[in-house]
């Protein structure tokens, strides 16, 4: 086998070990938090803060009430009982009675409200906690397959470095030596040539780079500098 042959599946070896090194660390980057998920837990949190306030003011709205009506019993039994015959006090009595009704109304009207959005509150709450729960269970399957990706191109990477471990053996050190300058400075090291024309910069090549490169000889492109692959 030539030796531009040799670093050309090489080369192969590289750019292959590169793609799956990137992706390792793309999806890498994927796994731990979701944001949509912290999202909803956040959003779940609120509501949750939102129907414990709403409770606590329709449990004080009702205290307030239950005490109102056992002020308002016993002055209705005395406005009523005829015991009271002073005209003054009498009306008096009345007004406080009035206002106590007036009072217990408006307390209702408010509990009523409460009540309301206690239950508006409360079937938002399941509506967050089922959306939570589909994320939770679509992240954790996500992340598991994430996992599952990387441990097999951890594998197909381990393969590609015993690989390229045994062909870099084979290869003279100084074409290995050139062929890694030349990565650095060009990105691919050995171009193709196809119909007579160097594959890296689409330049057509002389008869002479041609020959030796058909020869199995280490030929440069004189116009890239790259090393030349006759298949």
């Amino acid at each position: 086998m030539n030796v531009a042959k040799q670093l050309y599946q090489l080369q192969e070896v590289d750019l292959e070990l590169e793609s799956d090194e990137q992706a390792v660390s793309q999806i890498a980057s994927q796994l731990g938090k979701s944001q949509a998920v912290v999202r909803a837990q956040n959003e779940l949190t609120l509501e949750h803060q939102r129907l414990e306030e709403l409770t606590r003011q329709q449990h004080s709205a009702e205290w307030e009430i239950e005490d109102l009506l056992n002020k308002l019993a016993p002055a209705e039994e005395k406005l009523y009982s005829g015991r009271i015959k002073n005209p003054k006090e009498l009306t008096n009595l009345q007004h406080e009675v009035e206002g106590l009704k007036a009072r217990r109304n408006q307390l209702e009207d408010k509990a009523l409200e409460i009540m309301d959005q206690v239950e508006i509150a409360t079937a938002t709450v399941a509506a967050k906690s089922n959306e939570l729960k589909t994320l939770e269970t679509e992240w954790h399957s996500r992340q598991q397959q994430l996992s599952t990706n990387i441990e097999q191109l951890k594998t197909i990477l381990s393969d590609l470095k015993q690989k390229r471990q045994l062909l870099s053996a084979k290869i003279d050190p100084q074409a290995i030596e050139l062929y890694h300058e030349l990565r650095k400075q060009k990105g691919t090291a050995v171009a193709k040539v196809e119909q007579g024309i160097c594959r890296g910069c689409q330049i057509s090549l002389p008869t002479t780079e041609l020959q030796q490169a058909r020869s199995g000889s280490l030929v440069q492109c004189s116009s890239c500098g790259r090393i030349l692959f006759l298949a």
